[in-house]
Formats: structure tokens, sequence, C-alpha cells
């Protein structure tokens, strides 16, 4: 089908500014549904990052553009205001549920539309449904946001610490560079401003190793919301603009949310999903909001794991995966912009990839409805310090004391395993091997025996330690792995928490050493089924650097800490019948 591109058009908001939009739609006369995506990275990619000149990921990161084109629609994509060819300053998130309905109700009365308009996306481009779904604009009638925060504002801290590698190069990679170059346009910057950002995006290891973490000058000219998310680790009032209490109550159309067992914000999507089918802003969309979990991680539908594929072929993570993804979404843009009887009301809401077995699956609700939350016990003689220790974990709670001890020293962090030496991947998740962090001995593991029958764990897992403490902070991490019988480690799900926000992420209280707390740790969600002969593995450490900030244990500021404030640490995992530690595991049982 032949295609008319029209760029740059200057769509005016409702204060004037006017942002940049191109329009892609068939070269015959007509009215058509529009499907609209407003993003932060380039919508031409006119001045590409290293890595994304051959991906060209902004408009068929999940969809095929020239599919969309040819079913019958209208894409809009929009650089959102202050970025690239659009006018305005840039403020993350807080000018998006404004200008996307404005953008809306633009796209709703051109000649060449029907009036009926829906969003897709992923990332900041999901973002931007939820704000502008939150003003409920009369022509937006369904959304499809990919892999997304809450609603629609990012806190990027996990049981309260900091995530450091997804944070700082997200920021200065997309988000400074181009407010450097426009600096520089307008004389506020020079050229050797932005010469030395790059370099210093470039060099990621020396970056998340800096110190201060809050010592970042180019950073303070091109991004300072980045040193105000570090100045607020806790959920004060700062954070409240990007969290609006009534987020609920104000989305009242059909969403479809797409996600990944290990993206970044699954925690976000599933819990947002939960909430929405209690309380969204009418019944109408309670009963259609709808749910996709993959195997993947963030933005990485199309090209897979370097070490581990799924499906047959691994078509599942793979070209074939937009594929997929674009059959779905146009389903779902059919019959809430179109009118078609496609079955998509009938549908069951939840649709997700169970590892392990490597199958789709449809599902009445999340979590699934026949859960068995089930204990698994740490067990050891007091040595489950690396994988050639004593640590077990098993049903039965353990009768005797016990206890594993373990330095955490922050100038030597446990590494995050990325499944790849590439220093830009070091913060990414995935189902990467974990041997060689299992082989420290500031590294518990706690194994079952090699399963007699294969054992499935879908659902939410929590990770409950008595642990103590000689520093007056300190973090607690936990990994979920399947262990297969070559003895490859590989990671499925993980969390973490800072001691200091045990009891909540508003207002910490420090611990007093070496005294006994129960702590619960949510490790995340997954859907895996262990093979007969594997074992499942809990590691348990206090450092996942540089997916999380390294914390100091002295009990100050995280992000002022120096090299000369860090503390060692000796951490105590107690187990015992009066210090039950133990990970709960969600288990379906089904016959066949």
């Amino acid at each position: 089908m032949n295609m008319i591109i029209e760029q740059n058009v200057m769509v005016p908001m409702r204060d004037g500014v006017k942002l940049a939009t191109d329009i892609y739609r068939p070269a015959e006369d007509g009215q058509r549904p529009v499907l609209l995506i407003r993003i932060p990275y380039d919508k031409d990619l006119r001045f590409p990052l290293p890595g994304w000149e051959e991906r060209r990921m902004n408009l068929e990161i999940n969809m095929n553009l020239q599919r969309v084109i040819e079913a019958g629609y209208v894409v809009v994509a929009q650089d959102i205001r202050g970025r690239y060819a659009s006018e305005g300053q840039f403020t993350p998130f807080l000018a998006e549920a404004q200008d996307g309905a404005d953008t809306i109700a633009w796209a709703a009365e051109q000649p060449w539309s029907t009036g009926q308009v829906g969003m897709y996306g992923l990332s900041y481009a999901g973002l931007t449904q939820w704000r502008a779904a939150m003003e409920q604009p009369v022509a937006l009638r369904a959304i499809i946001p990919s892999q997304c925060p809450y609603s629609g504002g990012i806190y990027p801290y996990l049981g309260g610490a900091f995530m450091l590698a997804m944070a700082l190069t997200w920021v200065s990679g997309d988000f400074a560079a181009e407010e450097m170059r426009r600096q520089i346009k307008e004389g506020r910057a020079k050229p050797e401003d932005l010469e030395a950002l790059m370099r210093a995006v470039e060099d990621v290891p020396a970056r998340v190793r800096h110190l201060p973490l809050n010592d970042q000058p180019i950073l303070r000219a091109a991004a300072p919301y980045y040193l105000d998310w570090l100045a607020h680790p806790g959920l004060d009032e700062y954070w409240r603009p990007f969290m609006p209490a009534d987020f609920t109550e104000r989305i009242t159309i059909p969403a479809l949310t797409i996600s990944g067992w290990y993206d970044i914000f699954l925690r976000d999507d599933l819990k947002r999903y939960q909430d929405l089918k209690q309380r969204a802003g009418s019944e109408f969309a309670r009963r259609q909001q709808h749910l996709i979990i993959g195997p993947w991680s963030h933005a990485n539908f199309m090209f897979g794991y370097p070490d581990r594929s799924y499906g047959e072929d691994g078509k599942e993570v793979s070209p074939q995966a937009v594929e997929m993804l674009t059959d779905i979404q146009l389903r779902w843009f059919d019959h809430w912009l179109k009118g078609l009887d496609n079955g998509v009301e009938r549908d069951k809401p939840v649709r997700i990839f169970v590892m392990g077995i490597d199958q789709w699956r449809a599902e009445e609700a999340w979590p699934l409805p026949d859960t068995h939350y089930r204990p698994y016990y740490l067990h050891s003689a007091g040595h489950a310090n690396t994988v050639n220790g004593d640590g077990q974990l098993l049903q039965t709670a353990p009768r005797q004391a016990g206890q594993d001890v373990y330095s955490y020293d922050p100038h030597n962090p446990v590494p995050t395993m990325s499944g790849t030496r590439d220093p830009e991947q070091q913060g990414n998740i995935g189902p990467f091997d974990q041997s060689e962090v299992e082989q420290r001995a500031d590294v518990l593991c706690y194994s079952s025996e090699p399963l007699e029958h294969q054992v499935e764990v879908t659902g939410p897992l929590e990770l409950v330690l008595y642990a103590s403490s000689s520093a007056r902070d300190t973090d607690f991490t936990g990994k979920l792995v399947d262990v297969h019988p070559n003895g490859r480690a590989e990671m499925l799900t993980d969390g973490i928490l800072r001691a200091r926000y045990r009891e909540s992420l508003a207002q910490p209280t420090l611990l007093e050493p070496d005294h006994v707390y129960e702590l619960h740790i949510d490790l995340g969600s997954t859907a895996n089924v262990f093979l007969a002969g594997h074992r499942i593995r809990l590691e348990i450490s206090s450092s996942n650097f540089p997916r999380f900030e390294r914390n100091p244990n002295s009990g100050g500021p995280v992000a002022a800490a120096r090299a000369e404030d860090f503390v060692p640490a000796v951490n105590r995992i107690q187990h015992s019948a009066e210090y039950p530690s133990r990970l709960i595991l969600p288990i379906i049982e089904r016959a066949g």
C-alpha cells in the first residue's frame, strides 16, 4: 500500500507551545481511526545515539508500521514537549496529561480521521498514554501501554534502593544529551559540554562507580531532575505529582497492558492491572483491562538474550515477536476503534508466557485463582556461603537454631550478572547465568534437591528473612534461580530491601546493630516450570551492583556517600523455629 508521510506538522497546545508531529496515512482518500504514539526519543531519530541507528525502534518497537497502515489506520507520531523538533521546555512526565489530551483532540478533528483515537507504545510512550487517559478525552477509545511506570511518573527506587544503572544511563543518554544540544543552539552551553557528556555516557563503568552519586556537574545543567531523584530516596511530597492518588478512578477506557518477566517495570504493570480491575473509573473499564506478559526484558521484543531463547527456534523473542504483537494490537484496536465483533470482549483477560515449558497460556485473572502460596524454608549447618556450601531450601520448617553469616563490603559489591560483557548492559536483568557470583563468600545459596517432578511457580514471590546487621543500615537482596542439570543457574526474578525502609518507604528507621528484624522482600513475579532434574535456588546477599546503588552501611545519605564513608557490614540470616526465614512460592498444581 502506498503511504503519505507528513513530517513536522506543528500542533498547537492550549498554552501556545507547538509540538512536532509526523503523520503516516494511506495514500487513498478516506477517514480512518488514528493510532497516536508520543515519544521523547526523537520520532525520526534525527540525532541517533550509538547502537540505535539500525534498530529503528521508535515507531516499530512492538508494531509493524507498514502493516498498521495497510490495516486501515493513520499513525501519528509526536515529539513530546521540549524534545527534538518540538517547542517548549522538557520536564519529565508532568506535561504529558494536557499535551496528550490536546493532541488527541487535534487528531480527532483532522479530515483524514474518523474521530476515534487509540494510543500505543512502550516505556515513556506507555507513560504518555496513562497521563492522557487520566484527562478522559472524548476521542480516546482504547490504549495499549507497554512496560511503563505505574501512573505516568517514575519512582526509580525499588525497596528503597536506587536503580542506578537504569536511571543514570537513561537520563544521561536519552535526555541530557538532547537538552545539551538545545542549550548549545540557544547559546546557553558550549559544544565541549556536549562532548564531555557524550564521553561520560560512553564510560559506563566509571560513571556508575563515581562517588558521590550526586556529584554530576554535567547533569546539573542538562538534567537537574536526576539530582532531585537522588535527593528524595523516600516517598515524600516530591513524588506526589508523579503518583496522583486518584489515578485509578480517572481511567475509564479499555487498556491492554503488555509487559515482560524481565522488565524493570513489571511490578508497576502488574500492580496497575490489579488496581484498575478493582477501582477503575467505570465498570466498563474494570471489565476491559487486559494483560499480556512475555519472556521479555525492557524494550527487548526483537533481539532476545545472548544465551537463552524461548519457544520453537526462539520465535517468542525475535522479529517474529513484533509480528505477533502487531496481530494482537491490531485485533484490539479493530474492536475498540472500528467496532469489529472479533471476540476481544470475550477473551480471557490475562495471557502469559510460561517459561521452562515455553508455552503461552490464557488465564482468568492475575494472580492465578488457583495459586497455592507455599513456604520453602532456609536450612544450613552455618555454611550456606557460595554454591558449594550447605544451604538447603526445604518445605519443612527448621527445628534447630541456625544462622548464616557473611560480610558485605561496599567497596567490593556483588556484580549484576547481565549475561554480557558490554558495560552498557550491566544493569540489565534477564535469564542470565548466576554461576559466577555464586562462587562469592558474600552470596548465600539455598537449593532444593533435584526435583523428581516438575514444579510450576507462577505469581508474586515474597522472601521473609530474619536478619541482623552490625551496621545502622544495609541492604538485603534475593534472587530466584532455576538450576539446570548442567549447572547453569538461570535467574528468574530478583528483589532488594534497604533496611532503613523496612517499615515504610516514607519514614526511614535505622537499625539497632545486631538486633534481629523480620524483613519482607518483594521478589517480583515470574511464570516458570522447574523441570524434573532441576533445582530451585534462592540467593541472598546485600548488593546487586550496578543494577542498584551500593549501600555504604553508614546510615547517612547514600547519594552523598564517598568511598571513605563506606563501612563493611557483618550480616546474619537466622533460620530456626523462632526465626523461620522462608521463601514463599506461588505454586500452580493442575491435572495434566
